[in-house]
């Protein structure tokens, strides 16, 4: 799929999330990219991504965004999301996972990718 809005990006990141295609995902990430860890943490470059991805993925997760809202200017969107995330931890335990997203997007070349992405939404930052 051609991202041609935030939320066909949205779109193609939910199906390679839920696919386990970590390269699919990964490839979904700008170049500057940087992913707020739930530790507080910002991840940046495509390997720290493609680990934090991975940890996702080993969940074999069922993503499932239940609102989204864009704000965009430009080649540059703000995407506020609501999500659930259900998995299964390291111990086979499920694992229900909810929260509000808020992610940037850029647009180059015209196609969208994920600038900034806050999983988290404004509940985990440093002091």
């Amino acid at each position: 799929m051609t991202e041609q809005t935030p939320s066909d990006l949205l779109s193609s990141f939910t199906q390679a999330i839920n696919a386990g295609d970590l390269e699919g995902a990964l490839a979904l990430y700008d170049g500057e990219a940087a992913f707020m860890a739930s530790s507080g943490t910002v991840v940046r470059g495509k390997e720290a991504l493609r680990d934090t991805l991975a940890g996702f993925i080993a969940m074999k997760p069922v993503l499932t965004f239940n609102s989204v809202d864009v704000v965009q200017s430009g080649d540059t969107a703000l995407v506020l999301g609501s999500w659930t995330l259900s998995g299964t931890g390291p111990d086979g335990s499920p694992i229900h996972l909810t929260g509000r997203s808020t992610d940037i997007h850029r647009r180059t070349g015209g196609v969208w990718r994920i600038l900034v992405d806050n999983p988290w939404g404004t509940g985990v930052l440093p002091d």
